[in-house]
């Protein structure tokens, strides 16, 4: 069997989030047919719907060299080749960090290879992706494996280079082999690899990352700072005649399990070649005691659940994929981990989207289809009136216009005060941008430059980085300060709210400065380890300044920006469900004052302002009913959430 029950899976996950597309577009246009629109709505409803095209998850394998992470990969997504795909054979295969996924603006699959030599400057991957002139492009015939395979082969490529220059280029000698000839090592022949070919999977929006081993690890450090932690799932390797090395405990303890607990990405690790423990005479109880005891050993070792260690065989399995072998496929466990990627992975994105884009949008339609509903009582309010008189009254329809008048004067009022309170917190918004502003964190990387390059002791430089993470640390606890301010503001605001409105209270948005400063801690545990570690000491020193503002100077940069955009989008947006929800009424009595003008207006004659009112209380109802069936899409169950249910039910098994 393949990947058949990932593929249903992501298949549902892909077509949730198209209905999901669907009923915001449908949202945004109902929104315009019923004069309820604003700009502040039109761009949430913006933003909601670019995530949701945007999305993907990835999956990233990561362990020691030769664990196999590319012979999983290749049972994974290749079997149907016939050959392996990815290079996979005894001892360091996969020399680069390697991304499979599935470009749409290409017509033909390609593998992109970007050179070690680029590591010398100070630009990052994510950097040189939106650089094409840098990377070497090899197309690829999908209707070849031998091809490919050849292709895929120069993810394996090293290349002999002085010491001194594999030095400059961040790696530490000794975790390099001898290339034969005295005074050269090999490296790495390229950096980094972008594979796209059309797998269904792939062609659905996910999205596989193979690592290196432990020495690729720790010298390109924008893999363990941004790749893996922006990974859904973290997938660590380890061979089951071994359990947990010391080089495997490095790897897990240096980076992996430091990932900070905010990111979006589960750990999870796989006992690989369990067919080194098959023994035909012993029987399969032993096998299978000694697969739980390596189990129970690598779960403590490693500080997780045993049922997130997976016992299989990559290489059995991905045999038993070619031959059509049901038993074989069985006895690999591949199912397992197949299994897992089903329940655990696409479940943690669902519930990401749903917190970041359903929610979000069902807060604006429940605000709108409350405003309709009060529409709609008032409009039967007035017919009811207008039916009672038996002989017409232009005095009713003047006191019901005058009423509707004052009511709409009060919301116009209350929403000039919340422009006017949106403008203050505008400039709480710019007091926040300040405590992070670029000019700021670029002097304290000019101090920090300037302190590494006049340093020439190891105490010099360990003391020139802690300064640096002090003194941007001292400023987002600043920014901090500043954010509570803000929120006791916008708190005051959504309880004078929820006063005047009991029956439609909202919860004030808060904004969270908190997990910027897990995440600059993150960093700084990052930067500890890159100015204690013994290797630090035998670097150059300018390729050691290099490498430090090409790494984690560039992540801090890249936290200050994310928290200078998420305070202004806190300040623009905090008030919104508000503003919403006044201009909505006030949108709404303006309708209802048309409306009584028309019905004074086009006739004097009680039956036919009847029969006008009807068309309008129609219409009315009509808007309502498709408020009501887009909040029940939107309400519907995420697909796990859906399969779950169906599960749980009485008998379900017996289906």
């Amino acid at each position: 069997m393949s990947m058949e029950r990932l593929s249903q899976q992501v298949d549902a996950y892909v077509g949730w989030k198209r209905e999901l597309i669907r009923e915001i577009i449908r949202y945004r246009s109902w929104l315009a047919s019923n004069r309820l629109g604003s700009d502040a709505v039109e761009a949430r409803l913006d933003r909601a719907l670019r995530l949701l095209r945007t999305d993907h998850i990835t999956l990233a394998f990561v362990g020691e060299f030769s664990r196999g992470k590319s012979e999983l990969i290749n049972a994974l997504f290749f079997s149907q080749y016939g050959q392996r795909m990815l290079p996979s054979r005894a001892g360091r295969t996969t020399m680069c960090p390697t991304e499979l996924f599935f470009d749409p603006r290409s017509e033909r699959p390609y593998i992109r290879l970007l050179p070690i030599e680029t590591r010398i400057s100070a630009t990052r991957v994510a950097q040189f992706k939106r650089l094409p002139r840098h990377w070497v492009n090899i197309p690829l015939d999908a209707s070849d494996p031998d091809n490919m395979a050849q292709a895929f082969a120069q993810l394996a490529q090293a290349k002999p280079v002085p010491v001194e220059q594999a030095i400059a280029l961040g790696f530490h000698p000794d975790a390099l082999e001898a290339s034969g000839r005295p005074g050269e090592v090999l490296v790495p022949a390229w950096r980094h690899a972008l594979v796209h070919i059309d797998h269904p999977l792939l062609r659905q929006g996910l999205r596989i990352l193979d690592t290196p081993g432990l020495n690729a690890l720790g010298s390109e450090p924008e893999l363990t700072l941004s790749m893996l932690p922006g990974a859904q799932a973290i997938i660590f390797l380890l061979a089951a005649d071994s359990g947990v090395s010391a080089s495997d405990l490095d790897i897990w303890e240096q980076h992996i399990r430091q990932i900070d607990d905010d990111t979006p990405a589960s750990l999870f690790a796989v006992l690989n070649k369990i067919d080194t423990l098959w023994d035909d005479l012993a029987g399969e109880a032993f096998v299978e005691a000694s697969i739980r005891q390596i189990q129970a050993t690598s779960a403590g070792q490693l500080g997780i659940d045993i049922q997130d260690i997976l016992p299989l065989s990559a290489k059995q399995a991905l045999l038993a994929k070619v031959r059509g072998d049901r038993a074989l496929l069985k006895r690999s466990r591949l199912g397992e981990l197949e299994e897992l990627l089903c329940e655990r992975i696409v479940a943690q994105k669902e519930r990401l989207l749903e917190d970041q884009v359903v929610n979000q949008v069902l807060g604006l339609l429940n605000n709108s289809q409350h405003v309709l509903q009060l529409r709609l009582e008032k409009a039967r309010e007035q017919q009811a009136l207008l039916g009672s008189r038996q002989q017409d009254d232009g005095q009713l329809l003047f006191e019901l216009t005058a009423r509707t008048r004052q009511e709409h004067a009060r919301h116009h009022k209350r929403l000039l005060t919340l422009k006017t309170n949106q403008r203050l917190l505008k400039r709480q918004g710019n007091l926040l941008r300040a405590a992070s502003r670029p000019e700021r964190l670029e002097q304290h990387l000019q101090d920090v430059r300037r302190n590494l390059t006049g340093s020439w002791t190891t105490l010099g430089i360990g003391q020139a980085i802690l300064g640096f993470f002090d003194a941007v640390d001292t400023d987002l606890h600043h920014l901090q300060q500043e954010a509570e301010m803000a929120n006791k503001m916008v708190g005051a605001l959504y309880r004078r709210h929820n006063e005047e409105n009991p029956l439609h209270g909202i919860d004030a948005p808060r904004f969270d400065a908190s997990r910027y400063l897990r995440e600059l801690h993150q960093l700084r545990v990052k930067a500890d380890q890159f100015r204690l570690h013994p290797k630090t000491l035998f670097t150059e020193q300018r390729a050691l300044t290099r490498r430090f503002f090409a790494t984690l100077a560039q992540e801090v940069i890249g936290l200050h920006r994310r928290l200078r955009q998420a305070a202004e989008q806190w300040a623009s947006d905090a008030l919104t469900p508000l503003l919403q929800h006044a201009l909505e009424h006030k949108q709404a009595l303006e309708g209802h004052m048309l409306q009584l003008r028309e019905l004074a207006q086009r006739t004097r004659q009680v039956r036919q302002r009847g029969q006008v009112l009807e068309r309008y209380l129609a219409d009315l109802e009509k808007q309502l009913a498709q408020a009501n069936e887009m909040l029940r899409v939107l309400r519907r169950p995420s697909p796990i959430q859906r399969q779950a249910k169906v599960v749980s039910l009485p008998g379900a098994m017996r289906l």
